[in-house]
C-alpha cells in the first residue's frame, strides 16, 4: 500500500514543557508544525517548566487538565491556521515517559459521549481521580522501589523482567505510592494510563491501550513476554491488571478517531488512531534507527540510544521494547559527565579553544600510546562512581592533583538534560558552575601531557559508551551506523574518535522535534504494518542523515584491546569507590 502524497499524518508530543504537533505528507515532508507552551499559554495552572515541584523537593507533578486544555488549544490553532484536517489519514503521538494518569470511574462513558460544542477540558473537568499526575522528575518513591526489588528478588531480577532495575520515576512505583498514601483515590480509579496512552484516549474517545515500548518504562511489564509481570503487579497494588488493560504492539491501530474530533475539527470519519508511545521511543522512530545502529547525543549529559536484537538487562541503563520493530529492543544509557567535562579539559589543556583541542586530536596517535583516562567530574550514573582516574599502558594508576573537580563537593548546581534527548535521568548534580570548571584546576596535568589528557578524555568517553552498550547486548554488524547529535556533533575531530572507537561511519542528524516527527512516521506505518511492510520501507522517503566521518584504517586493531582494558579498569575504579 503506497501512501498518497495528498494524505497527511499527524504526530503529537506531550512533553514536559509543551505540546507539539508535526504534520507530514505522503512524501514525509513536514507540511505543518505548531506548539503550546504550558507555562506561558496556560498560566492559570501555575506551572514552572510544565511542572509543580512540591515542598519536599522530591514530589513533582503536572495538572492533568493542563494537558487536556493544551490539546484544545493546539487543535484550535491548527483550525485557525486553515489546516486541512480532512486530509489526515492517521495520527499517533508520544508522551513524556513514566508519568501516569488516573481516570475516575465512569469516565470511559464520558469519553464516548463527548459533545463537540464544548472543549475537552470542560467535558473532562471531573474525569480524574488524581488531578495532579506524577511525572518523570518525581523521586519520592525510594521506599516503593526498595519494596519492589525485595519482593521480586533483587535489583537484577527486576531488570531481568522489566528491562530496568526499580527507579523512583518509573510508573509502577508511583502507582504503589498513590495506593499507599491515597487509597481512596486508587479505589476511585477505573483506568491508569501513561501520558502517552492518556493522550491517545483523548483522540480515540475511549481508554487507549498502553503500547509495548512505553509500557517497558513502568517496572511492571515483562519485556520478553510483553505481558504484565504478575510478581511486579502483586508488589505494587491490588487489582492493578484490570486498571492497566492489556498492552498492545506499538504499531497497532487502536481504532477510528472519535466522532467528537470529526465534527468539531473536520477530520475524516475513517481517520485512524495508531498507538501512542513514549518520547524516547518516538525519537528512535524520528531518527530512523535501524538494526545495528547507535545514536549518541553529545550534550550537557551524553545519551546513547541502541537498537538491540538480543538484550541483556543490567542494573545500569534501560531496555525497552522497540517501537518500530516488534521482535527487537531499544536500549538507553545516560552519562552525566558530558560536555561540561569536555569544556573543562578544553579550558585546562587547550587554552579554552576548540580549534586547539581539535588540532590535538588530529596530531596525537589513536589509542593514546596505551594511556586511558576515566573522567567522572561529578558522580556518574553509568557506572555509579566519581573521580578522575588515569592509567598508563601498564595499567598503573597515575597520581592526581588535589584540586581535581570531584574533590570540591561544596558547590552544586542542577544539570539540565540534553535537549536532543530529554530522557529522565535522575535529577543530576555536578560540581562547579556552568562553564566554570575550567578554572578549578591550575597547572600541569598529573601523569599525562596536556595533549595526552585531551585524547584520553575523548577516547575514554567513547570507550565507555561502547563497553556499556555491549554489556546490554549491542552488537556492531555490517552496515552499522553511528548517528550523532548534540553540540559536540559539530566537531569532526571528536566525531573521528567516535568513529574509530566504534569502527563504524558516523552520520549527523537533525533531531529537532524528533519525537513528533517519529510519531508522524509511525502513524503512516501503522496503516501498513499489518500487511508486513517494515518501518524502514514505510519511511524510505524521509531525509537521510549526513555522512560526517569514516573509521581510520587500522583503528579496530588499536581499540579492540583498549576496550577490554577499559572495561577492566572501570570495574577496578567502581570497586575502589565502594571501599
Amino acid at each position: 500500500m503506497a501512501a498518497s502524497t495528498d494524505s497527511f499524518y499527524l504526530g503529537f508530543d506531550f512533553s514536559t514543557q509543551q505540546l507539539k504537533v508535526v504534520a507530514v505528507d505522503g512524501n514525509l515532508s513536514v507540511v505543518h508544525q505548531d506548539n503550546v507552551q504550558f507555562d506561558s499559554e496556560l498560566p492559570e495552572f501555575g506551572t514552572q517548566g510544565g511542572v509543580h515541584i512540591h515542598a519536599d523537593s522530591l514530589t513533582v507533578t503536572s495538572p492533568v487538565l493542563m494537558w487536556v486544555k493544551a490539546l484544545d488549544l493546539i487543535l484550535g490553532k491548527m483550525k485557525n491556521a486553515g489546516f486541512d484536517f480532512l486530509r489526515v489519514k492517521a495520527l499517533s503521538g508520544s508522551g513524556q515517559q513514566h508519568g501516569s494518569v488516573y481516570w475516575r470511574k465512569g469516565t470511559n462513558q464520558v469519553l464516548r459521549d463527548l459533545h463537540p460544542g464544548k472543549g475537552l477540558h470542560e467535558l473532562l473537568k471531573g474525569g480524574f481521580a488524581v488531578s495532579d499526575s506524577p511525572v518523570w522528575m518525581d523521586s519520592s518513591t525510594t521506599e516503593q522501589c526498595q519494596y519492589l526489588e525485595t519482593a521480586v528478588g533483587g535489583a537484577q531480577r527486576v531488570a531481568d523482567i522489566t528491562g530496568s532495575r526499580a527507579y523512583e520515576r518509573f510508573t509502577g512505583n508511583q502507582i504503589a505510592k498513590i495506593y499507599k498514601a491515597q487509597p481512596e483515590k486508587y479505589e476511585d480509579t477505573e483506568r491508569i494510563s501513561l501520558v502517552s496512552s492518556f493522550a491517545a484516549s483523548l483522540f480515540l474517545g475511549s481508554y487507549a491501550a498502553i503500547d509495548y515500548s512505553d509500557g517497558s518504562g513502568m517496572n511492571l511489564m515483562d519485556i520478553f513476554s510483553k505481558q504484565w509481570a504478575d510478581s511486579c503487579l502483586e508488589a505494587t497494588a491490588p487489582h492493578l491488571e484490570e486498571r492497566l488493560g492489556a498492552p498492545v504492539p506499538s504499531s497497532a491501530v487502536l481504532g477510528l478517531l472519535s466522532p467528537y474530533h470529526v465534527t468539531r475539527y473536520g477530520f475524516p470519519e475513517d481517520c485512524k488512531v495508531v498507538a501512542f508511545t513514549g518520547d524516547n521511543p518516538g525519537s528512535l522512530a524520528g531518527m530512523r534507527l535501524q538494526e545495528g545502529d547507535i545514536a549518541v547525543s553529545l550534550g550537557t549529559s551524553d545519551t546513547v540510544f541502541l537498537w538491540i536484537k538480543e538484550p541483556r538487562p543490567t542494573v545500569e541503563g534501560h531496555i525497552f521494547c522497540n517501537p518500530v520493530d516488534r521482535p527487537s529492543y531499544m536500549a538507553l544509557i545516560c552519562y552525566k559527565n558530558g560536555s561540561l567535562t569536555r569544556e573543562r579539559i578544553r579550558n585546562k589543556c587547550a587554552g579554552g579553544s576548540w580549534e586547539v583541542f581539535s588540532s590535538v586530536l588530529r596530531s596525537t596517535p589513536i589509542g593514546n600510546d596505551g594511556n586511558i583516562g576515566i573522567y567522572f567530574d561529578a558522580m556518574e550514573i553509568t557506572p555509579s562512581a566519581v573521580g578522575v582516574h588515569r592509567f598508563d599502558k601498564e595499567n598503573t594508576k597515575q597520581p592526581e592533583p588535589l584540586s581535581e573537580p570531584h574533590k570540591d563537593k561544596s558547590r552544586e548546581a542542577t544539570v539540565s538534560l540534553s535537549p536532543a534527548f530529554p530522557y529522565p535521568c535522575e535529577l543530576l548534580q555536578r560540581g562547579g558552575e556552568a562553564g566554570g570548571l575550567g578554572d578549578v584546576i591550575q597547572g600541569d596535568v598529573a601523569g599525562f601531557s596536556a595533549q595526552g589528557e585531551i585524547r584520553a578524555l575523548v577516547e575514554g568517553q567513547f570507550l565507555a559508551k561502547r563497553v556499556h552498550a555491549e554489556k546490554l547486548g549491542y552488537k556492531i554488524i555490517p552496515g552499522t551506523r553511528v548517528l550523532a547529535t548534540g553540540g559536540a556533533s559539530s566537531n569532526k575531530d571528536i566525531l573521528q574518535v567516535l568513529s574509530d572507537v566504534f569502527d563504524a561511519p558516523v552520520y549527523t542528524i537533525d533531531v529537532a522535534n524528533s519525537a513528533c516527527l517519529g510519531c508522524g512516521y509511525r502513524a503512516l506505518q501503522g496503516l501498513v504494518a499489518e500487511s508486513g511492510v517494515s518501518f524502514a520501507e514505510a519511511v524510505r522517503k524521509a531525509p537521510e542523515p549526513q555522512l560526517a566521518v569514516t573509521p581510520t584504517p587500522g583503528a579496530e586493531k588499536v581499540f579492540a584491546p583498549l576496550l577490554r582494558r577499559y572495561a577492566e579498569l572501570e570495574e577496578r575504579v567502581l570497586q575502589e569507590s565502594k571501599q
